[in-house]
């Protein structure tokens, strides 16, 4: 399953801005589980002013001083769930999206270990939490959104796990992962941005 996701991510051509907007970056974490890989995902701290108590990937604002956008990925890895940068195997980018707040966000794939220890940072987080692949890949979603944001309109997918809402930003970048890397055919439309 997953060198089947490595192959694929390898050869893919993900969008790319040319905008100016400050940027950020993500990790999407995937377990190595040989019968059922999992995506690591967190519920932000309901105390913090953005994006409080929502379900994230690890990430955040690109610093001036991280050279590069993988590496952000990576750091913000490491200061919110613990995880090491050399335990992540670093596949390939997947396609840059906009936040509501105009962060051009660029996720990235990685896999670590199954047994990985993860602890959440108290300041920036309430859980950590993981997702079976082939759960997410049935699309059992509870709905689809119609987000409109400045006289634009974003459709994304919303799915329910165990008391977690993984929707907006986060659910869009999933479903990319889960229809480039294993032909999951989540219907969805087009961001508004990509257009």
């Amino acid at each position: 399953m997953l060198q089947n996701l490595r192959d694929r991510l390898t050869s893919y051509t993900p969008r790319r801005f040319s905008s100016d907007q400050p940027k950020a970056s993500v990790l999407i974490a995937l377990t190595d589980h040989p019968s059922e890989p999992e995506v690591i995902l967190t519920q932000r701290s309901v105390h913090l002013s953005s994006h409080s108590g929502e379900v994230a990937f690890p990430g955040g604002k690109h610093d001036l001083t991280d050279p590069d956008l993988l590496y952000t990925a990576l750091r913000e890895a490491e200061e919110e769930v613990g995880l090491n940068p050399e335990q992540v195997d670093v596949i390939a980018p997947m396609g840059q999206v906009m936040s509501k707040n105009r962060l051009q966000v660029t996720p990235w794939v990685g896999i670590v270990p199954h047994d990985v220890s993860l602890k959440a940072n108290p300041d920036e987080l309430d859980a950590i939490f993981r997702v079976p692949l082939t759960y997410l890949m049935s699309d059992p979603r509870r709905r689809t959104d119609a987000i409109r944001l400045t006289d634009v309109t974003h459709y994304v997918p919303a799915w329910e796990f165990e008391g977690y809402l993984i929707w907006g930003l986060t659910a869009y970048m999933l479903a990319e992962l889960l229809n480039v890397g294993f032909d999951a055919q989540i219907p969805m439309k087009p961001r508004p941005e990509h257009r």
